[in-house]
C-alpha cells in the first residue's frame, strides 16, 4: 500500500526570517531520509508573486512558485508561515491571500511572529497561541479573539500550531514529525542538528536569567550569577546577601528593585529550570535531581512541579526524557 505525502507549504516574504523557514524544512526533509520514505513530505517555497525575496540577514531566496499556482491543485496539508521582520508591515496581499486559503489547510503552523499574520488574517480567533515573546503582548492587544500564551516555546491547539521565535520552530517541526512518522526518524534528526529531542511546548520561553531583568550593580550581578551556577547550596537571603556585601534587608530591597522579582522568587525559577533541565538530558534519579536542585528532598521538588507545571517530577521525566548520543 502506498504510504500518504504530505505535501508542506512555506510562505515567502521579504523580511521573513532565516531560520524560521530553513529550521522546519531541514526538520522535515531529514525525517523523511531517517524514516527511509523520501516521499514522505513533498515541500514547497511559495511567495504572492513567485519572485525572489530578501530575508531579514539578508540572503535572497528564490521561492518554487506563487501562492497562488502552490494551491492551483488543492489545498497544503501543512501550511507554515514563518515570521520575521517583514511580518511587522506584511503586504495587504499576503493577509488577504491567507484570509482566503488558510482555512483549508488540514494543518496550520505559525512560527514565531508568523503567528502575528495569521492572526492578521483572521485565522486565530477562539484560539490559544504563542509567539516571539517580544510579540506577544502586542498580539493580545491588538487581537483580543485570540488567547496568547506568552511562556511556551509552541503550542498546540488542534490543526493549529503555533511557536515561539526563530529556533522554537525547530521543536515545533520536530512535535509534528514525531507525530507524522515516529520517534525514530525525529530523534535520528534530533542527533543530526545538534538539538534535543525535544524541548516540550511548555518549557519557557527562555531561562530565568535572561527572563529576570539583570540587575545594573556589580555585586547583585554577582549573586544573579552564582545562583544559576549552584542552585544546590544554601541560597537564604542571608547567605546571598552576605556574598553581596550587604545587609539580609538591603540586599532584599535592591534585589527586588534591580531585578523585579524577590531573591526567594529567583531561586525558585532558577532551581525549577535546573531540575528540569536534569530531566530531560540526564539519567539520574528522581532523588539525585532533587539534591542537585537545591530543592533537598524528593516531596520538596515533587510540590514545586505540581505548583508550577501541574505534572509530579516523575511524571515529566516519562513524557519529556529523551537523552541524545
Amino acid at each position: 500500500m502506498t504510504q500518504r505525502s504530505r505535501s508542506v507549504l512555506v510562505v515567502l516574504y521579504d523580511g521573513v526570517q532565516t531560520l524560521d523557514v530553513t529550521g522546519p524544512v531541514e526538520v522535515f526533509a531529514g525525517g523523511a531520509r531517517a524514516a527511509g520514505r523520501p516521499g514522505a513530505y513533498t515541500i514547497r517555497t511559495a511567495s504572492l508573486d513567485g519572485g525572489p525575496v530578501r530575508t531579514s540577514c539578508g540572503l535572497r531566496i528564490l521561492p518554487d512558485t506563487s501562492l497562488a499556482e502552490a494551491v492551483a491543485g488543492g489545498p497544503p496539508h501543512t501550511l507554515l508561515v514563518p515570521g520575521g521582520h517583514g511580518s511587522r508591515t506584511p503586504d495587504p496581499g499576503l493577509i488577504a491571500w491567507l484570509r482566503t486559503h488558510a482555512s483549508a489547510a488540514e494543518r496550520l503552523v505559525g512560527v514565531c511572529t508568523g503567528t502575528v499574520l495569521l492572526a492578521e488574517a483572521g485565522q486565530l480567533d477562539g484560539h490559544r497561541v504563542t509567539t516571539h515573546w517580544v510579540a506577544c503582548e502586542p498580539l493580545a492587544r491588538d487581537h483580543p479573539e485570540v488567547t496568547v500564551d506568552p511562556d511556551p516555546i509552541f503550542v498546540r491547539d488542534g490543526r493549529i500550531t503555533t511557536s515561539a521565535g526563530v529556533t522554537a520552530g525547530i521543536d515545533l517541526a520536530l512535535a509534528l514529525l514525531e507525530e507524522d512518522l515516529g520517534r525514530d526518524a525525529a530523534l535520528t534528526v534530533a542527533r543530526y542538528l545538534v538539538v534535543f529531542l525535544r524541548r516540550p511546548g511548555n518549557q519557557a520561553q527562555f531561562s530565568a536569567p535572561l527572563a529576570i531583568q539583570t540587575a545594573r550593580r556589580e555585586p547583585l550581578r554577582d549573586v544573579q550569577h552564582w545562583i544559576a551556577e549552584h542552585p544546590e547550596d544554601d541560597l537564604s537571603v542571608p547567605v546571598l546577601a552576605a556574598r553581596a556585601r550587604l545587609s539580609p534587608r538591603h540586599f532584599a530591597r535592591a534585589f527586588r528593585a534591580e531585578t523585579g522579582t524577590t531573591p526567594g522568587r529567583y531561586v525558585d525559577r532558577v532551581r525549577l529550570e535546573h531540575a528540569r533541565r536534569l530531566l530531560e538530558e540526564s539519567a539520574r534519579g528522581v532523588e539525585e535531581v532533587a539534591r542537585a536542585a537545591g530543592y533537598g528532598t524528593p516531596e520538596a521538588m515533587r510540590r514545586a512541579f505540581v505548583k508550577a507545571l501541574g505534572t509530579p517530577p516523575a511524571d515529566y521525566r516519562r513524557r519529556f526524557h529523551a537523552p541524545i548520543g
